[in-house]
């Protein structure tokens, strides 16, 4: 790992680098996700990224008066996708700021890997169990719900306003990303790692770049891909 990057912003090369080290709790990843905007939106703030989750977090335990799985789900639901207004970016998709949570949180628009760990943030702080589902063509989310002694799981679309999907209803939109016939394989429905989520969102933002021809950005996003590799 280098000391000083050739093509990152050292404040985001050094930023990512130091919140690596967390990313196995859920405010540890976003907050290495968030670092990523550093090198194009160097006056950004970490910090202030994750008081704005904190005031989302903190509105739906506000609204809660059962602390069951599917009160907190619903009022999750309600506060970040009709309160907030939080949605997919469907008329702007390959702006680099979709991928960059301080801007996502800024507009509430994003792509499906960057709502997803929104989405997933302040469901784990206030005490819901969410995975990222690293499918092809379309990341998204699951939930578990539980209820007594049994649970069951199910499949959230935040870029689609937090849309409820049976396994059925997902391998559909899956195949739909991907324009072929998809099936429900451990492959398709694979929960991320928190090294995934980030190698994932890397390898977006260098396709995006790529096709912009900013080669200096394209090649910084790979110095911070290999920061985890």
């Amino acid at each position: 790992m280098p000391s000083s990057p050739a093509y990152c912003s050292p404040l985001a090369y050094h930023s990512f680098v130091h919140e690596l080290h967390e990313i196995h709790r859920p405010l540890g990843l976003f907050r290495a996700a968030s670092a990523i905007a550093l090198h194009s939106r160097p006056e950004a703030s970490i910090d202030d990224a994750c008081e704005a989750i904190n005031k989302l977090a903190g509105a739906v335990r506000s609204r809660v008066r059962s602390r069951t799985d599917q009160a907190l789900l619903a009022h999750l639901h309600d506060v970040m996708f009709e309160v907030a207004g939080f949605r997919g970016n469907s008329t702007d998709y390959y702006n680099p700021a979709n991928s960059y949570l301080p801007d996502v949180l800024r507009t509430r628009r994003g792509i499906p890997i960057s709502l997803t760990l929104v989405y997933r943030t302040i469901a784990s702080l206030v005490g819901l169990r969410v995975e990222g589902i690293n499918a092809p063509g379309h990341f998204l989310a699951s939930v578990t719900i539980y209820e007594g002694a049994t649970d069951h799981t199910l499949f959230v679309d935040p870029f689609h306003g937090g849309v409820l999907l049976n396994e059925h209803e997902t391998i559909e939109l899956i195949s739909g990303a991907t324009g072929r016939q998809e099936r429900a394989t451990p492959a398709t429905l694979a929960i991320a790692s928190p090294s995934d989520w980030l190698l994932r969102s890397l390898r977006n933002l260098q396709g995006v770049f790529a096709h912009r021809g900013q080669v200096r950005d394209q090649l910084a996003m790979q110095e911070l891909q290999a920061a985890i590799e």
